[in-house]
């Protein structure tokens, strides 16, 4: 019986591209996607995610990568992979766990999906600034403890109308806070980045340093990207200029703030709370400190996870690894 490639060889059809899926878990649509065009799909199986060491073994010989899991891609992950491997797609915004300067040197394409995670983000992070700002958490406790002591000094916590508001980091998912924030009458917009953007004039947003921005703030709002510049940038010096009154949210990415720092920040009342959706380690143990105090909301990384989003994120991360295997631009590149 001839092989694969022999008989591919003698007909001279291509053989079809073989593309890794981590993850068993990714929408239907994003596989469907793939399959259309022709790719032989590795789907990893292992639950409940599975492990860098079980990429690494199935990774040889792909043409492709479809990263849904959060481990890192380093140089040895992509030498396993071998010369073939041609595109490597992260279902996700971030990409601070991708070596993308060694799948670049290997002339390997990146892509991520950026766009399609704004919106959803951005909700996540109203929706943590509301709940911290108006002390959900404390509040929810009092009806199990049956502690309803109705009074006009009970319970009182910040609201987001009247506010002054500070973004730090200014990108897609910045600006999806800044358009939704405006329907709440806010005082104020600042944000802080490396430079200032053309379309904070449109959403009357005022360029700030970032010291300026945390001092003046009610609600602080961090949608930067991890680099090692912005590594543990919210830190007790940091936390220090912030007004005792004012809430922290962070929707990027856990290792942007300093958590003891943080955690210090919070009981001893330096600022007044904090909503997270990211943290460090992820998944965070149950008995960490974070989710013991009342003044910090934190829910386990779900900025995006809606149908819609989710469903949206495969279908761009697919479409990135089909636009690279035909050798064609990909619609977002890295």
């Amino acid at each position: 019986m001839l092989s694969r490639l022999a008989r591919s060889l003698q007909t001279g059809v291509k053989m079809p591209f073989k593309v890794l899926v981590t993850h068993y878990d990714v929408p239907e649509r994003g596989l469907e996607i793939l399959r259309q065009n022709g790719c032989e799909l590795i789907i990893n199986e292992e639950k409940p995610s599975a492990s860098y060491d079980e990429i690494k073994k199935k990774i040889p010989g792909v043409d492709a990568v479809f990263l849904v899991t959060k481990h890192k891609v380093d140089a040895a992950l992509i030498a396993a992979a071998g010369p073939q491997l041609k595109v490597l797609g992260t279902m996700s915004a971030g990409f601070n766990h991708i070596d993308v300067a060694e799948l670049k040197r290997r002339k390997v394409l990146v892509s991520n999906t950026p766009d399609v995670v704004s919106a959803p983000t951005a909700n996540c992070a109203i929706l943590l600034a509301l709940a911290a700002g108006r002390r959900m958490l404390e509040a929810r406790e009092q009806i199990f403890k049956e502690n309803w002591t109705y009074g006009p000094q009970w319970l009182l916590g910040y609201d987001l109308t009247g506010s002054t508001i500070g973004i730090v980091g200014f990108g897609g998912i910045g600006q999806a806070i800044a358009k939704r924030l405006k329907s709440f009458d806010i005082k104020e917009l600042l944000y802080s980045g490396p430079r200032e953007k053309p379309e904070a004039a449109a959403l009357d947003a005022k360029f700030a340093s970032l010291d300026d921005l945390v001092s003046k703030s009610d609600f602080v709002f961090i949608a930067a990207p991890l680099t090692e510049k912005t590594k543990y940038m919210f830190n007790k010096t940091l936390f220090a200029k912030m007004k005792r009154t004012s809430i922290l949210v962070n929707i990027a990415r856990g290792e942007l703030v300093n958590q003891d720092d943080l955690i210090e920040a919070l009981q001893t009342k330096q600022i007044f709370a904090a909503g997270l959706d990211v943290m460090y380690p992820e998944p965070l143990p149950k008995d960490h400190m974070l989710l013991k105090l009342p003044n910090c909301v934190v829910i386990p990384h779900i900025g995006t996870a809606t149908y819609a989003a989710r469903t949206s994120m495969a279908e761009l991360c697919a479409n990135n690894i089909i636009e690279g295997l035909k050798g064609k631009p990909l619609l977002t590149p890295l």
